[in-house]
């Protein structure tokens, strides 16, 4: 492979060229302490603060170049491979401030200071989004931003300002002339090799001389083994420079989302048609986190609790399978094999994900997704459900997919209870009859986010709630439930 071995990327519009540092080294420390740059700060190093919040143009976004509020905590430094950082240094033009940051001001926005940095970045990426088009999407921007100082009242009231208004500016001309750069590279620094390829062939090369490689891409997961086990991840292949895995589009009757595709780019595709998906997306992470997380990278971690998997399972998704010998496609249920095991065999890689579109206007189907966690926003699931109900014209059920993480050692299908309810009635006296089998579908562990009890009456209760809620209407989109408790209307 004849590759560049020395990173190149642009910080608030100036270039950098590095070649010696560890591959494994973060974009926030290189920004501390390499080039200084310490309006960026650390808070948790795990992606849950937002204090080290900065924007990356994505020159490839589906809509056009955008820019994307990331948590630089987790994103190791050859992951801006020929991408353009802004920091909160870069905001200011002169002795002018950014109107992000003279909102933040105007709005008493920020007391001690540590998070406002953070803060800023989130509320500037905002400034540039043209699709913030319903309430709950401002609180899904700022949601990974902590502030214990200020309270969120005048930070959200700062935001709806900003949120949308895309000034003609230097940011928006950077837009517009943001060009796609290839991310081609092997970096090698002491023992740490890290891998960019960006074809097929490049990689499956790369997996035949390293066959143990690690793979990577967004880096939501694996980069927490560096800032907080503090592994140092000697050989690290990543699947981010290939385009054809970033794939997102749809045909009448299915969804093809590539291995590689953002989450936040999901959620926004498929909202009028898998709602059922769109649901789970919603408090699947921060936007920070969203921005950087893949579809891929959920499902081959295989963890009992990931969002993803129930959700696509109860919707039949089907995942397609690539090495040097080709493409194979087998059902998403036969994909988990076991606690943390895949399907995936020795040089092969996730491709994609297909998911039939469930006919929205059909009065038949009946499908939901619910997440169940210690607080709404930024938490790990106790319990996560997809469920799906085909009916007959005579309103017997036809097809169940009953999907649930947290409950079992791979996210399953509740299949017993299935059997159970094909072939009857779709009402309240045929689930509760068929309800007591969970006790044998699922064997959930006790741990200190629920014990095996709870986990059983919470999955119970998912399905009665899937009932009821699905009375009226099919495939109900998550209501809006704003995140304060207080909203304040001011009158004349």
């Amino acid at each position: 492979m004849s590759s560049m071995k020395q990173l190149r990327f642009w910080v608030n519009g100036e270039v950098v060229e590095e070649a010696n540092v560890s591959p494994t080294t973060t974009l926030l420390n290189y920004l501390r302490y390499h080039l200084h740059q310490t309006g960026t700060k650390e808070g948790c190093a795990e992606g849950d603060c937002g204090a080290c919040t900065v924007a990356i143009i994505d020159p490839d976004a589906p809509n056009g170049p955008t820019y994307r509020a990331v948590n630089s905590c987790l994103v190791l430094l050859p992951m801006v491979q020929g991408k353009e950082i802004v920091t909160v240094e870069g905001l200011k033009q002169g002795k002018q401030h950014h109107p992000v940051q003279e909102e933040l001001v105007q709005a008493l926005g920020s007391q001690c200071g540590y998070c406002t940095p953070g803060v800023i970045m989130s509320m500037f990426e905002a400034c540039y989004r043209d699709d913030l088009n319903e309430d709950w999407k401002l609180d899904d921007q700022m949601c990974g931003n902590l502030c214990r100082c200020t309270g969120y009242r005048p930070i959200m009231d700062a935001t709806r300002k900003v949120a949308g208004t895309r000034p003609n500016d230097r940011f928006v001309e950077a837009l517009d002339k943001a060009e796609s750069r290839s991310m081609d590279l092997v970096y090698e620094h002491g023992e740490q090799r890290y891998f960019n390829p960006t074809t097929f062939d490049e990689l499956w090369d790369t997996l035949d001389k390293h066959p143990d490689a690690r793979f990577v891409v967004g880096g939501t997961d694996l980069s927490l083994e560096v800032t907080k086990q503090f592994k140092t991840l000697p050989l690290l292949v990543s699947l981010e420079g290939i385009r054809d895995l970033k794939r997102l589009e749809s045909s009448e009757d299915e969804w093809h989302l590539g291995a590689s595709v953002v989450l936040s780019d999901v959620e926004a595709a498929v909202s009028s048609t898998l709602p059922a998906l769109e649901r789970m997306l919603r408090f699947f992470g921060a936007r920070q986190i969203k921005n950087r997380g893949t579809v891929g990278g959920n499902l081959c971690t295989a963890s009992p609790i990931g969002d993803l998997a129930p959700v696509l399972l109860s919707l039949g998704a089907k995942a397609t399978l690539r090495s040097r010998q080709g493409t194979r496609q087998i059902s998403l249920d036969d994909f988990f094999l076991g606690y943390r095991q895949t399907a995936l065999q020795q040089g092969e890689i996730l491709d994609s994900i297909q998911v039939p579109i469930p006919r929205t206007q059909d009065q038949d189907i009946r499908s939901c997704a619910y997440k169940v966690s210690k607080r709404q926003e930024l938490d790990i699931s106790t319990v996560s459900a997809g469920l799906y109900v085909r009916l007959s014209a005579s309103g017997e059920v036809e097809t169940a997919r009953f999907a649930f993480g947290g409950v079992a050692a791979t996210p399953a299908r509740a299949s017993l209870v299935e059997q159970a309810i094909v072939g009857k009635p779709w009402t309240s006296e045929t689930l509760e009859q068929a309800l007591p089998l969970l006790e044998q579908d699922f064997t959930p562990i006790d741990d200190h986010r629920g014990s095996a009890w709870y986990r059983r009456k919470v999955a119970s209760n998912l399905l009665r709630g899937f009932f009821l809620e699905t009375q009226n209407e099919g495939q109900p989109r998550l209501p809006y439930r704003p995140t304060g408790t207080v909203a304040l209307e001011v009158t004349s």
